[in-house]
């Protein structure tokens, strides 16, 4: 089957945004474990949703952001600190929703090898994870879209894999709208994008909100 295909198929499975949807508890998330290899991935039915972005993009400072537990994901100012695919559960009663802070890409200060296998896990776990809902791909507001990110995007699409774009660190830049626009356009081209894009700030907690009703749509 062609990959449109099969995309098209995740997106019907997926419940629109405006259906009901469960109100979690972001708070009740809690630490599951880290994977480093492809060995350590559980075959699960629960739906998933990821973090990824290049490195020092501020994948676990939303994390911690979003579930109102500061010290839940471990942050750093130092890049390529998330190592692994780390899974965390929303719980109520038993989990309903994981969420992976999966490695950052295009920078860190360890071995060409450990690079290697970083990347070897990220693809296994995006082309053969079927219970994940979408990947939320991280983009500093304060960056444009890099050829590292296209790249990551390239790879989505070819695994049906549907995506949407988060800004980070939105509070740290003045032409929001700018940025926005400038941000639709670069994407057009991709395939499994969702056009929407949201501006978020964990300092200020702005988009918040919307980010957290988002995931909670894609609890079935």
């Amino acid at each position: 089957m062609h990959y449109l295909q099969i995309l098209v198929k995740k997106i019907l499975k997926n419940k629109p945004m405006n259906a009901d949807k469960k109100n979690l508890s972001f708070e009740n998330c809690s630490f599951v474990k880290g994977v480093a290899s492809v060995d350590g991935l559980d075959i699960s039915s629960i739906p998933e949703i990821a973090f990824l972005g290049r490195s020092n993009v501020g994948k676990s400072s939303l994390l911690n952001a979003i579930t109102k537990r500061s010290k839940l994901a471990n942050t750093s100012k130092t890049p390529g600190r998330t190592q692994e695919l780390n899974f965390f559960s929303i719980i109520d009663d038993k989990p309903i929703i994981n969420i992976v802070d999966m490695p950052g890409y295009g920078y860190a200060k360890v071995s060409k090898k450990k690079i290697e296998d970083w990347t070897e896990l990220s693809k296994y776990y995006l082309q053969n994870r079927s219970n994940l809902r979408r990947v939320f791909l991280l983009i500093d507001s304060r960056r444009s879209i890099k050829n590292s990110d296209e790249e990551i995007m390239k790879l989505l699409d070819e695994c049906a894999v549907s995506y949407q774009i988060v800004l980070t660190k939105i509070d740290k830049i003045k032409n929001e709208d700018e940025i926005i626009l400038k941000t639709k356009n670069s994407i057009k081209k991709f395939i499994a994008v969702h056009p929407e894009i949201f501006s978020t700030s964990s300092h200020n907690d702005k988009g918040l909100d919307k980010l957290r009703d988002t995931i909670s749509s894609m609890v079935e």
